[in-house]
C-alpha cells in the first residue's frame, strides 16, 4: 500500500511539474527589459543637444521620434529649440504604451542642476519645470519614486529572482531561520550591486544568469534532501553566497537602465527599497499560503515537494537556454 501511494505521489509531481514548466516556458528566457535613454544637454538659453540611445537596434531603428516635446520646442536633428522660454512643460513618449520598455531620462541645464526621471508604459510622460526646479530637494522625491518603483517591478518581473526567494522559504521551515536567511540574501546582493556600479566588481552578464539559474536548481535539490546537509544546517551562508550572484544580475538591469551620476546614492538606496519590498510581498504571500495548507490540511507533496519540482525543472530550463547564450556570445 506505501509503495503504491509513493508512486502516486511521484506521478503526481512528474504531471504538476511537466505542466508549470510548459505554462512558463514561454517566459523562462529571463526578464531582460528594452531600454533606452534620452539625454538632453542645454548648449545656450533654450537650445539643447539631443542624444537618444536604446538596447534594442530594432527599437532604435524604428524611432524617429523618441519624444513629443513641449510647445514651442522644435527638434532639427540633433539639436531642440524651445526659444526663450526654455525647456519647461510635459515631455511625451507615446511609443511606450503597451511595451515593457522603459526610458532613462536626463536634462542638464547650463546652471549645472540637472534633472533625472524614469518614463514606463504605466508612466509615459514627465514634467519639466526648467532650470530652477530641477535643481535642490524638489528632485529627489521622483528619484526615488521612480528607482523604488523600478526596484520593486524587477523582483517581481524577474521570474529566476523571484524563483530563487520561494525556494528559500521552502529550504527553512522556522520562521526565525527564513528572517537570517533572506537577511543574508539582501546583504550579498546590495553588496553586488554596489561593487558593480562602482566598477568594483565586473563579470559578463551571460555567466552571471547561467550561474543564477544554477543557483535556484541546487537550492530546490537541497530543498528535497531527505538527509541533513549543509544548505539545511546553515541556509543563511548559502543564501549569502548565491546573493552575491543574484546581485550581479541586479546590477546589469540596473546599468542598463541607467543611474543619475549626481543623484547615485539616493538611486542605489531606493532600487534596493524596491526590491525588498517586493521581497516582503513575496514572502507574506508564501507565508499566506502555508496557513491555508495547514487549514485545508494539505499534504506535504502537494505544499512543498511539487512546486520544489517544478522550480527545479524551470531552473533546469533556464540554465540550459542562458548556458547555450554563453558558448555563443560574440567575442568583444
Amino acid at each position: 500500500m506505501s509503495a503504491r501511494l509513493g508512486a502516486l505521489r511521484r506521478s503526481t509531481c512528474a504531471l504538476l511539474f511537466g505542466w508549470l514548466v510548459w505554462l512558463l516556458a514561454g517566459t523562462a528566457v529571463g526578464h531582460e527589459l528594452d531600454s533606452a535613454s534620452l539625454a538632453l544637454t542645454e548648449l545656450s538659453d533654450g537650445r539643447f543637444r539631443v542624444d537618444w540611445t536604446a538596447s534594442s537596434p530594432a527599437l532604435l531603428a524604428d524611432l524617429d521620434t523618441p519624444a513629443v516635446f513641449p510647445a514651442p520646442c522644435r527638434r532639427e536633428g540633433a539639436l531642440l529649440d524651445c526659444g526663450a522660454r526654455g525647456l519647461a512643460g510635459t515631455i511625451a513618449f507615446p511609443w511606450l504604451e503597451g511595451t515593457r520598455s522603459r526610458a532613462f531620462v536626463s536634462v542638464t541645464f547650463r546652471d549645472g542642476s540637472r534633472l533625472v526621471r524614469v518614463v514606463t508604459a504605466s508612466a509615459p510622460t514627465l514634467t519639466v519645470y526648467g532650470a530652477r526646479a530641477s535643481a535642490g530637494l524638489r528632485s529627489l522625491a521622483p528619484i526615488a519614486s521612480d528607482y523604488t518603483r523600478l526596484g520593486i517591478e524587477h523582483i517581481l518581473t524577474g521570474f529566476d529572482h523571484l524563483a530563487f526567494v520561494v525556494a528559500l522559504t521552502l529550504l527553512v521551515s522556522s520562521t526565525r531561520a527564513l528572517v537570517m536567511t533572506v537577511t543574508a540574501f539582501t546583504l550579498a546582493h546590495s553588496l553586488s550591486l554596489l561593487a558593480t556600479v562602482l566598477g568594483i566588481a565586473a563579470l559578463p552578464r551571460a555567466p552571471v544568469e547561467a550561474a543564477i539559474a544554477l543557483s535556484i536548481g541546487l537550492v530546490c535539490r537541497e530543498a528535497l534532501r531527505p538527509d541533513d546537509s549543509l544548505a539545511r544546517r546553515l541556509p543563511a551562508v548559502v543564501a549569502f553566497a548565491f546573493g552575491l550572484l543574484h546581485g550581479l544580475g541586479f546590477a546589469s538591469a540596473l546599468l542598463d537602465f541607467g543611474l543619475p551620476e549626481n543623484h547615485l546614492t539616493l538611486a542605489l538606496f531606493s532600487f534596493n527599497v524596491g526590491v525588498e519590498l517586493g521581497q516582503l510581498a513575496v514572502l507574506a504571500v508564501v507565508a499566506g499560503l502555508r496557513l491555508l495548507a495547514g487549514r485545508f490540511r494539505l499534504t506535504h507533496v502537494a505544499f512543498r515537494r511539487a512546486p520544489l519540482y517544478a522550480l527545479g525543472g524551470l531552473a533546469a530550463f533556464w540554465f540550459l537556454d542562458r548556458a547555450a547564450l554563453v558558448f555563443h556570445a560574440p567575442v568583444p
